[in-house]
């Protein structure tokens, strides 16, 4: 097994490897009689979906783990269990984001089309996303079942999940199709549809997972889940905020917010700063597929400085979540905690 102590590409390989292996074992999987077309479909069906991202979520499992130990170099075997809870996280990251895609009709995601556009997948895509979701409580079952901490991350899982998909149904249900109505959007509603919808299984769940096998217990964290929260929050801000001013080359997709009439920072943030007449323009045009729309409201944004409105918010951000780190009584977490920001903190992409 190549060295996870060592460079962030060794660490990346190593991580690459322990994929590989869970994804032999569910291909194998002795509670299903496999057929050579079954297996050779769920094999590329993983391979198209689950490895292809940034691999952040996964891999600060092993930071955070790392952290936590307060330097000491990892046994091969916390190596690995490390590395199957950060696959835990990308298959349930993977199954989020081909429903997903699903729901939004998305064209492209993480520069390649969406799996549900690949010929001959189509809606088969919507029970992959649940053969997804269930491999999860199988590797779970594989290495973790004679830890005293099974049932917690069980539990953990269990509860990232239905805070998920509940955030992806006040997203989805504000932006019913023949209903759009840009008053109802607001600050607060952007907060909590981004708290459920990605703070926790992009924050939270990676840190708790590192937690759990520090032989923590969760209900003494709530801090620390605060502050991922917190944390969650500003990345998909910035999120919103790229999805109109970044590149595409960098980002990895066209950004539709503005076409999908989608509660984003950017437009609720623009409604708080316009006058009566501005809003008049956002009213008329966001939410229409026209480029010529899109592009009044782009200008808009341009012309009451959102850009600036932005750099405020990320600035503020940084300090609040920085004052609330050094507030931690333990060196380790806080440890954690900065590591996550610095990832995060002026990203690009």
């Amino acid at each position: 097994m190549a060295n996870l102590n060592g460079t962030t590409s060794d660490l990346r390989a190593a991580f690459l490897g322990v994929y590989s292996v869970l994804k032999s074992e569910l291909l194998n999987d002795p509670a299903f009689e496999w057929t050579d077309g079954s297996r050779q479909w769920v094999d590329r069906m993983l391979d198209y979906n689950v490895p292809g991202g940034k691999l952040n979520r996964g891999l600060s499992v092993i930071d955070s783990y790392k952290l936590l130990k307060e330097g000491k170099d990892l046994t091969e075997d916390e190596i690995f269990l490390a590395s199957a809870l950060g696959w835990c996280i990308e298959w349930l990251q993977a199954y989020f984001l081909v429903l997903d895609d699903i729901m939004d009709n998305s064209h492209t995601r993480r520069g390649q089309p969406c799996w549900f556009r690949v010929p001959k997948v189509g809606m088969i895509a919507a029970n992959d996303g649940i053969i997804l979701r269930n491999h999860i409580p199988r590797i779970l079952k594989n290495h973790f079942r004679e830890k005293p901490y099974y049932v917690d991350l069980l539990d953990l899982f269990n509860e990232v999940e239905f805070q998920t998909a509940s955030g992806q149904m006040i997203d989805l249900i504000t932006t019913i199709e023949g209903e759009k109505d840009l008053s109802k959007y607001s600050l607060p509603l952007h907060r909590r549809i981004v708290q459920y919808k990605t703070a926790y299984y992009s924050f939270y769940i990676p840190v708790a997972c590192a937690l759990l096998m520090a032989g923590e217990n969760l209900g003494n964290h709530v801090k620390v889940k605060d502050t991922l929260i917190d944390m969650g929050i500003y990345f998909q801000v910035q999120d919103d905020y790229l999805d109109c001013y970044g590149e595409p080359e960098k980002i990895g997709k066209i950004g539709t917010d503005i076409e999908d009439f989608k509660c984003s920072w950017m437009v609720v943030k623009a409604l708080e700063l316009c006058n009566e007449e501005q809003k008049k323009i956002l009213f008329e045009h966001y939410g229409k597929e026209n480029p010529a729309d899109v592009a009044k409201v782009k200008a808009l944004y341009n012309e009451i400085d959102l850009q600036g409105a932005f750099e405020e918010f990320e600035s503020k951000s940084y300090e609040k979540l920085t004052s609330s780190i050094e507030a931690h009584p333990s060196k380790a977490v806080q440890a954690v905690l900065k590591s996550f920001l610095g990832k995060i903190y002026k990203r690009q992409k």
